[in-house]
């Protein structure tokens, strides 16, 4: 697996992968154009976007109507830190939601995949070329 990185001009910073290209760029308070989100804010949306894909995929699995369905993603800031200390995903769920299938859906949702990295974070080797 391979992601090459590219630096379009200004602040902006592309992450190629598969075909597609992610753009980030910094707010203008930082020097960018604001013209996508920054980094961070991709990092926290793939958590949130992550278990979401899981909590969808368990409603549809099942034929639950989606109707209503969102996630919540709130964040703890630690301000001496400068790092997110908590995060917590709240899964709004629709309103026929069968009652039987609460505590598996949030067992979906602790799947995702980058919740597990964290959990398991990989080594990072950082080198020039």
């Amino acid at each position: 697996m391979n992601m090459k990185i590219t630096f379009p001009g200004g602040k902006q910073v592309n992450a190629e992968y598969e075909g597609q290209i992610i753009a980030t760029d910094q707010p203008i308070n930082d020097g960018g154009n604001g013209s996508a989100p920054e980094p961070f804010s991709l990092f926290l949306a793939s958590l949130g976007t992550c278990a979401g894909i899981y909590v969808l995929g368990f409603c549809q699995q099942r034929g639950i109507d989606t109707t209503g369905l969102e996630l919540t993603q709130e964040m703890q800031f630690n301000q001496a830190k400068h790092l997110i200390t908590q995060i917590e995903l709240k899964i709004k769920l629709p309103e026929k939601f069968p009652q039987k299938y609460k505590s598996a859906v949030i067992r979906s949702a602790q799947l995702c995949t980058v919740k597990r990295h964290l959990e398991y974070p990989p080594e990072f080797l950082i080198t020039t070329e």
